[in-house]
């Protein structure tokens, strides 16, 4: 499983593993401080101290805590999709069903275990990124290339059409869901699914 983001989100990006080991203490500091303090609360200090590294270290990579919350966020992302490609190399090639399920799922166990992912997400909850590449974009881009060959569909801008407005709609649902319980409340994911069915089966069927 990957650990460290793309390169572009670092001000250097790690070349021994020495130091990509310690980039992953930064990240994952930065996470469990999210959970406890909030993002306002946030110092590049404390993330520094709680991954046992020199503040200089953490500014090696980062240049403030919002260019590390993006770098969290872009580790999330990454970490979903691995979630989701091993899924669907379980299920029947084809299945949208299959893949739709996979897609939520993955998501909504992100969002009870992973540390700082409330906060954090992809960037949706503390908006990161560049502003044309919005963070529910990026996850419709990544959907569309990594299902189109799953179903035997070209990814053209029809198909990424369906996947953005089908994250867009499943975001706002789950962010109720789990406003109403902070578990995520069952009867609305339930719903969310059920949306999803009948909207990605008008295209998908």
């Amino acid at each position: 499983m990957k650990s460290v983001p793309h390169a572009t989100s670092l001000r250097r990006a790690p070349v021994q593993r020495r130091s990509a080991e310690r980039l992953t203490r930064i990240l994952d500091a930065c996470a469990e401080l999210l959970d406890e303090v909030g993002y306002d609360a946030l110092s590049t200090r404390a993330v520094a101290l709680r991954a046992g590294v020199p503040i200089g270290s953490v500014y090696r990579f980062f240049g403030n805590k919002r260019q590390m919350a993006d770098a969290l966020a872009q580790r999330n992302l990454e970490r979903y999709t691995e979630h989701v490609t091993r899924r669907l190399q379980k299920a029947h090639k084809g299945d949208w069903r299959a893949a739709m399920d996979a897609v939520l799922d993955e998501y909504l166990a992100m969002k009870r275990t992973a540390p700082g992912f409330s906060l954090v997400d992809f960037g949706n909850q503390i908006p990161v990124g560049a502003r044309h590449a919005g963070p529910n974009t990026r996850v419709a881009d990544l959907l569309t290339e990594l299902l189109s060959g799953y179903l035997d569909r070209t990814p053209d801008d029809d198909l990424r059409r369906v996947f953005l407005v089908a994250v867009e709609a499943a975001d706002t649902l789950v962010q109720l869901a789990f406003r109403t319980d902070p578990n995520g409340d069952e009867a609305i994911i339930t719903e969310t699914r059920e949306l999803l069915r009948a909207y990605l089966g008008r295209v998908l069927d």
